[in-house]
């Protein structure tokens, strides 16, 4: 899916993250808030953060300074200059809460589209399609997979791109892929690089990924075969194609996705996203996490890339001692720049000699 057919960047819209705004259920909307190229945030919707700022719900001072209120209809009261609602949480057990119909409802006669990260898929409900067409609205199911005849296995044709391909992948779930993706591409584009990217996760979509899928609506013999089509059809236009990662290679329950995502993207260059404090699988306490260097030797046993560094949660400095790589933190103001070095010696990609300096 790539919303940038459908919506003109930036596209102003009002945030839905009922009770989720700054934590990790609410990742959609917080990506969306803080890094969507596509969609202009112009109010958030959270009654427990109602009154708050984004800067202190999300702890980033580069947060955009709107308002968080407690309902869709203060929302459209807010801003009724947006066009779209973003559905930016997926709460327990991926139905539409009860609590959120009659908000959704005043958004799509007040003519707004619906962006919804939702499991089950509102389109195809009577209730919503109707009451869309009926106001000239639109719905947009992020997490539907491709129909049956895009659906192929893996060829290996991939291979044939001419750009250089950059994934990024985890020693767990939650660690940074996508925010670690998007601060590569933007910084790669700060430096004057013909970048795209491609997202697997409904977030990555939203914030305006050149093309994506969620790749775990996908059936696994044909997750391969749609990453590689993904990662052609960006690198048709861009030299550079950075590609989202999901979970890690080392984790029980969702490997299988990303090699998946390994074998499909077949990339020239790995980035790892790592938390170090962290010793146990996110939702998984059973499992260990096995760490950069287990993840590192799978990576070079599975495919042919080369790992380019890390990204870290922690003090680069101290984890530099840790580990033979380069190690950056793109929560810190140069920790882009500093990765995207990395990944430009293992690629070997010059910045033209003007912009070496922005972000390079």
């Amino acid at each position: 899916m790539n919303l940038r057919e459908s919506f003109n960047a930036p596209t102003p819209v009002i945030v839905l993250a009922e009770g989720e705004f700054g934590k990790t259920g609410g990742k959609t909307s917080n990506g969306v808030v803080l890094n969507s190229e596509l969609f202009d945030a112009r109010v958030v919707v959270d009654s427990e953060t109602a009154g708050e700022s984004p800067a202190s719900v999300l702890g980033r001072r580069e947060a955009p300074e709107i308002p968080i209120v407690s309902s869709v209809s203060e929302a459209l009261e807010t801003a009724p200059e947006t066009e779209a609602l973003i559905i930016g949480v997926a709460p327990a057990g991926g139905e539409l809460p009860d609590a959120w119909v009659t908000g959704l409802e005043e958004a799509i006669r007040a003519g707004c589209d619906v962006v919804s990260g939702l499991h089950t898929f509102l389109s195809e409900d009577e209730h919503w399609a109707e009451l869309a067409e009926s106001h000239d609205a639109r719905i947009f199911d992020v997490r539907r997979p491709p129909k049956n005849d895009q659906l192929r296995v893996g060829d290996g044709s991939v291979d044939e791109v001419d750009a250089d391909v950059v994934l990024t992948v985890g020693t767990d779930c939650a660690v940074g892929k996508r925010t670690t993706t998007f601060e590569l591409y933007r910084a790669a584009r700060e430096a004057g690089l013909d970048a795209g990217w491609v997202a697997t996760g409904q977030t990555g979509i939203m914030v305006g990924s050149q093309a994506g899928v969620v790749i775990d609506r996908v059936p696994a013999d044909f997750a391969a075969g749609v990453v590689e089509d993904l990662v052609k059809s960006v690198a048709e236009a861009h030299d550079l194609v950075f590609v989202e990662g999901q979970a890690s290679l080392t984790h029980r329950a969702y490997s299988n996705v990303t090699l998946a995502i390994l074998h499909g993207s077949w990339p020239d260059a790995v980035v790892i996203a790592d938390d170090p404090e962290r010793s146990r699988r996110t939702h998984f306490e059973q499992f260990a996490v096995e760490g950069v260097e287990a993840e590192t030797a799978l990576i070079q046993e599975l495919s042919e890339a080369e790992v380019a560094g890390i990204s870290t949660w922690g003090d680069p400095t101290v984890e530099q001692e840790r580990h033979d790589l380069p190690v950056s933190n793109v929560y810190w103001e140069e920790g882009p720049g500093e990765l995207l070095t990395a990944v430009r010696e293992t690629l070997n990609i010059d910045v033209p000699s003007s912009l070496a300096g922005e972000g390079a």
